[in-house]
């Protein structure tokens, strides 16, 4: 029988350590002949990325030792770092962001010089020519690192040896990504972009011809320009390119033959995802040409297969419901992803060629799961899509997981407090695969509201440009709406709204506490909360962003200090608790010190939890266990009740103006 007692003091099965315990991060999975790989980001090891090689039915083996992190830091938030040849690994090391070769049973051995200052030559998304001669990549290199515009961006090639040095094959863009090589390794593919825009704005899609030495003979622009987002570029076995671009405002599949594109289906869903990072891949194309693809329509993944001939998606179901990363083995027979679903951790699965045509064979195969350690599914709150309405009569979306405890039920016409969860990005999306970061809240009697507000990714470009001008607007507005549309339909208590947001949705967190009234509390990690300092100061990735979403610098400078929370104190008077990277480089502590020095003139009941070490994104387990439970410590005496089990307490400035009564 359930016990009764009020939201928030449940206890969980969810715990503290269970957060972090066990649990790697997964990404980038490809398979060779002999071997699947795959990255692991391992908090229990500081964070440190790991390819890990698994040969049949072996078990894991790191490639390298605990000495190397596979880890690039171009665009600074970095993507694919490595490549397989054979039995070879191509790997950036994250501590001088070298490129370096590792074969079976050896050492890491760098390929690329050591640059006069530590980190000031960087690779990027490395790829192989088929017949394993060259290795190209994106290379980024800073002149000086305290000027973003000194950061030069261009394509390379190196020998797989290590002799003869770096070469230039595309250079004069601002950016570049996504390099491709052909299966005769004549041709390489890679798109490029330049300020103001970002990639999902307006890009380029280029292909060259390459000599017997992989230099470039000539090359031809093949798709993209203003207000088009070309990405992805494929080849299939036959040497077909494809691509993803959004023409016709969504990202869909493309081909390029004899000089003339098409899409191969139009559909009203998006294929490609916003490249923040290297080596966004949203299909693959198989050894007999089928593309196996992962799709968003209004926001719900979908899993296809395009066969040769078609001019249709056959739908592939599963016990997954969200995919990424899919990437085709070198020898077309299946294809690696990562998968999970609302009630599954994400894995690394495999999709097996004769899976899409043989009745009774499984379609996916799980190979490596983000953490063995499960949790019965009766603690499990399950998203539910919802549509609300927002402002100028538009409706925005968002993923509602409501309180879910098996031993306990709240007394009687309670209604649990809400967390409204921003997504960074902000050109991001909220995921339905299982997070326990989420079910640790709603397993404590918290409701949970994923916002994907306007600007998000998963709607097309329409939706996607409603921040275009608006950001602190916009974004805001519909996290203040879902929490009321949430209020009203009794799901949530509209005295305990929450905001809650890490880096543009920090941004989004700080503007709401500072312009709206509708929260009772919030959490800023690693928050923007002065614009224009972004635009001034941060890297040359996103150093042209804010001209798209604000407005340009500085041209616009009195519309980023309106928006901007860091100049308007005096307004602060909802309690916050504010965590920050003493490292970080894209949104400085400084940012959230002159925040706190704002609250702490305005006697507003505050926290601030700072981590050496730690950059944008923790990535510690000790940190990432420290802010769960501070954050829910917070939670607890600003909205008046006692968290189950012992908490390290966190010190609250001005904690005697909060008034509550703690419940419980």
């Amino acid at each position: 029988m359930a016990h009764v007692a009020p939201y928030g003091t449940w206890s969980s099965p969810i715990s503290l350590d269970l957060l972090t315990e066990t649990a790697v991060g997964l990404s980038y999975p490809l398979a060779t002949r002999q071997a699947v790989y795959f990255v692991e980001q391992r908090p229990f090891e500081g964070g440190r990325s790991a390819v890990v090689r698994q040969a049949g039915d072996g078990l894991p083996a790191d490639v390298f030792g605990p000495g190397f992190n596979a880890r690039t830091t171009v665009h600074e938030y970095g993507g694919l770092a490595y490549a397989v040849a054979g039995d070879t690994v191509f790997f950036t090391n994250y501590a001088d962001q070298r490129l370096y070769r590792v074969r079976p049973g050896g050492e890491p051995e760098p390929l690329t010089g050591e640059p006069l200052r530590a980190r000031s030559v960087r690779y990027a998304a490395p790829v192989v020519s088929p017949d394993g001669r060259f290795l190209f990549c994106v290379r980024e290199r800073h002149p000086d690192p305290d000027i973003a515009s000194g950061v030069v961006n261009d394509v390379v090639v190196l020998r797989t040896d290590g002799t003869g040095g770096v070469h230039a094959l595309a250079e004069g863009h601002d950016f570049y990504a996504h390099v491709t090589v052909s299966p005769d390794g004549r041709r390489l593919a890679w798109t490029s972009w330049d300020h103001p825009s970002m990639p999902w704005d307006s890009t380029e899609l280029w292909e060259a011809e390459l000599d017997d030495e992989a230099r470039v003979v000539s090359a031809r622009l093949v798709a993209g320009g203003e207000h088009l987002s070309v990405t992805q570029p494929k080849y299939s076995p036959d040497g077909v390119l494809h691509f993803v671009a959004d023409p016709d405002g969504w990202w869909n599949l493309h081909v390029d033959e004899g000089g003339e594109t098409r899409v191969l289906v139009p559909m009203e869903a998006e294929l490609g995802a916003a490249d923040w990072v290297f080596g966004t891949s949203s299909y693959a194309i198989l050894g007999d040409g089928s593309i196996v693809a992962t799709w968003s329509e209004r926001g719900i993944g979908r899993l296809g297969v395009l066969r040769p001939g078609e001019c249709a998606f056959e739908d592939l179901q599963s016990a997954y419901t969200t995919f990424a990363q899919l990437r085709a083995s070198d020898d077309g027979s299946s294809v690696l992803a990562l998968a999970g679903a609302a009630s599954e951790a994400s894995a690394v699965v495999r999709i097996r060629a004769e899976a899409l045509s043989r009745v009774g064979l499984p379609l996916v195969e799980r190979l490596r799961a983000s953490r063995e350690a499960t949790v019965d599914a009766a603690y499990l709150s399950a998203p539910q899509a919802i549509e609300f309405p927002t402002e100028g009569g538009l409706t925005a979306h968002a993923l509602y997981y409501p309180p879910r405890s098996p031993d306990f039920e709240a007394p009687r016409g309670e209604l649990p407090p809400l967390l409204v969860q921003v997504h960074g990005g902000p050109t991001s999306s909220a995921s339905s695969v299982l997070n326990y970061g989420i079910q640790f809240w709603t397993s404590r009697g918290f409701a949970v509201v994923d916002v994907n507000y306007g600007g998000s990714t998963g709607y097309g470009r329409e939706y996607r440009e409603r921040l275009r001008g608006r950001w602190g607007v916009v974004d805001v507005d519909d996290c203040v709406n879902v929490a009321r549309f949430l209020a009203e339909s009794r799901r949530a208590d509209p005295a305990r709204l929450v905001i809650r947001g890490g880096s543009a949705g920090g941004w989004t967190t700080l503007c709401a506490l500072t312009f709206r009234d509708a929260f009772a509390s919030g959490t800023s990690y690693f928050g923007v909360a002065d614009a224009a300092a972004l635009a001034r100061e941060t890297h040359k990735f996103e150093s042209r962003y804010m001209d798209s979403m604000i407005g340009p610098w500085p041209d616009d400078e009195e519309r980023y200090e309106k928006r901007s929370p860091i100049f308007h104190g005096e307004r602060l008077d909802t309690p916050m608790i504010l965590f920050q990277g003493l490292e970080d480089k894209v949104v400085p502590p400084a940012q959230a010190e002159v925040m706190v020095a704002a609250l702490d003139k305005k006697e507003v009941p505050h926290a601030y939890v700072a981590f050496e070490g730690e950059q944008h994104g923790f990535r510690r387990a000790e940190n990432l266990r420290r802010t769960a439970e501070a954050e829910l410590y917070f939670y607890g005496r600003v909205l008046g009740f006692v968290p189950a089990g012992e908490l390290t307490p966190v010190d609250i400035a001005h904690e005697e103006r909060l008034g509550t009564t703690p419940a419980g």
